[in-house]
């Protein structure tokens, strides 16, 4: 029997979700900033109207809902699930003000898209006119799915959200699962840290790579900094509708190439090399899986490319076939050719290598999406285990482990979490699919497409459009939603919904 949700846990979920959107509220300053100092008057106005509203619906959130001491209560682990998926759909509203008021799309609903695109570290774009969008603008669309790969719940516990035992729930719930200290407030502002660091140096990388290749001083930091921004956070952006293209240079797209394999990375392993662990780059369950999947499916793409004659030269294989492959894999979205060379030049199997590694994803607590490596490599070794047991006597005991900063044993808890997780993927993709061809497009598109979505990757196939009907883009900010969550909050929420109406 559902049970009927008390008072006291509106207050937790309305208090919390109230923290997280003073947090975008907060963010929104930053394209101000930028609007001012470029005289983009209107679309500094845009963006006080945003910051307004937040803080209104905000601190209405946090006075209706507080307690004498502040926090009506502690945070138990419904809370935390419900907070995270609620407040993200809250914050997808209120983020969309600013785009909606440029002038830059056709309906409200495609700037909700861009943001949760943009949230969700996805990439996927319905904006119009992106050659010519104010630079504060542009701001706020990278600093969206900058803020979207850390995660708005971990800005919020770094800087909002005081340390307490159910903090942990909120921060599980956006789809991270491991502390880098024992103090999970401690562990978000690590985060913060570790990706301002990379933030710095990324940023100064490709300034003097775009100066390099005749971008001005201004325009190369600019660039820099925003292709930065969605290559860390594996978000696929680009301050031009060419994407990466634009830029038409092999040392610019060596440099993304290091970034977003590196923002797919755990932050767990990053904070392990930092803290002098440098052996965990290669003895861990992640960077093994990834290393195997990236060049097994890339040989894949790349024998099919070379087979077909698409490319000429080992350059331009690797600058198209390997470069979409491994965007794809590490769930950037970052192009390097147009979204219709995909489908007329590449051919069915460097597509269906693509899918596949679209669908696979980064590492677990990193910016990346889709299945994880930690889940496809404890899959495969609980396969091989199985396979080793049927050979041995029925009276043997078999056990496995797998190293992820430390040596873990594999128990059959961990096994069920992951199939569990990858079937949810996998059913989200086949709906998805469905969508997509209900909607007339062919099974092939509607299969990229929706890869893409589920995976928070980014890559298009033509699909994602202005013109695309109604009912797919709601389809698609779904499943990025879903995706980008791990779908346990989003069930989470379904469940108190359903315990709202049918509790008793």
């Amino acid at each position: 029997m559902l049970k009927r949700p008390r008072v006291r846990d509106y207050r937790v979920i309305g208090y919390y979700s109230g923290k997280v959107i003073v947090g975008l509220a907060l963010c929104m300053l930053v394209p101000l900033g930028t609007a001012l100092l470029f005289a983009e008057f209107n679309s500094a106005l845009d963006f006080v109207t945003g910051a307004c509203l937040s803080l209104a619906v905000g601190y209405a959130l946090l006075l209706s809902c507080e307690g004498p001491d502040g926090a009506p209560g502690p945070l138990e682990w419904v809370h935390g699930m419900v907070t995270a998926a609620f407040s993200w759909l809250l914050c997808m509203c209120l983020a969309a003000v600013p785009y909606f008021a440029s002038g830059h799309y056709d309906s409200f609903l495609d700037a909700m898209f861009d943001v949760m695109s943009g949230f969700t570290t996805t990439g996927l774009v319905l904006i119009k006119d992106l050659d010519h969008v104010p630079v504060s603008l542009n701001m706020w669309r990278h600093l969206l799915t900058y803020i979207g790969g850390q995660g708005m719940i971990v800005l919020a516990l770094s800087f909002l959200i005081r340390a307490q035992p159910g903090a942990v729930s909120v921060y599980v719930g956006e789809g991270k699962d491991e502390k880098l200290l024992p103090n999970v407030v401690h562990t978000a502002r690590a985060i913060w840290v570790i990706s301002l660091v990379y933030l710095a140096v990324g940023t100064g990388v490709l300034w003097i790579v775009g100066m390099g290749i005749g971008l001005t001083p201004l325009r190369a930091l600019l660039h820099g900094l925003w292709v930065f921004m969605a290559a860390w956070s594996t978000g696929g952006f680009a301050p031009q509708s060419q994407n990466i293209l634009y830029y038409h240079s092999l040392p610019y797209e060596l440099a993304t190439i290091v970034f977003f394999v590196a923002g797919s990375l755990n932050f767990a392993l990053h904070y392990a090399v930092w803290t002098g662990n440098r052996r965990e780059i290669y003895r861990n369950i992640e960077t093994i899986t990834f290393a195997t999947t990236s060049t097994a499916l890339s040989l894949l793409a790349v024998w099919g490319l070379a087979r077909s004659g698409t490319y000429a030269g080992v350059t331009e294989l690797f600058r198209k076939g390997y470069y979409l492959l491994v965007s794809g894999h590490t769930t950037t979205g970052f192009m390097s050719v147009y979204a219709r060379q995909i489908e007329y030049e590449w051919g069915p199997i460097p597509i269906l290598a693509i899918t596949i590694a679209m669908l696979l994803g980064g590492s677990a607590c990193s910016t990346a999406g889709g299945f994880k490596a930690i889940r496809v490599g404890v899959i495969t070794k609980a396969i091989l285990q199985d396979i080793k047991r049927m050979a041995l006597p029925g009276s043997a005991v078999l056990t496995d482990k797998f190293h992820h900063v430390r040596d873990v044993i594999m128990e059959d808890k961990q096994i069920r979490v992951a199939m569990t997780i990858v079937i949810l993927y996998i059913i989200t993709f086949a709906i998805v699919t469905a969508a997509g061809a209900a909607a007339g497009y062919s099974l092939t598109d509607s299969a990229f497409e929706a890869a893409s979505a589920t995976g928070n990757v980014g890559l298009s196939i033509g699909v994602t459009d202005p013109s695309m009907p109604a009912f797919l883009k709601i389809v698609y900010i779904v499943a990025m939603w879903a995706g980008r969550l791990e779908f346990a909050s989003v069930l989470g929420l379904v469940s108190f919904i359903a315990a709202v109406i049918r509790g008793r």
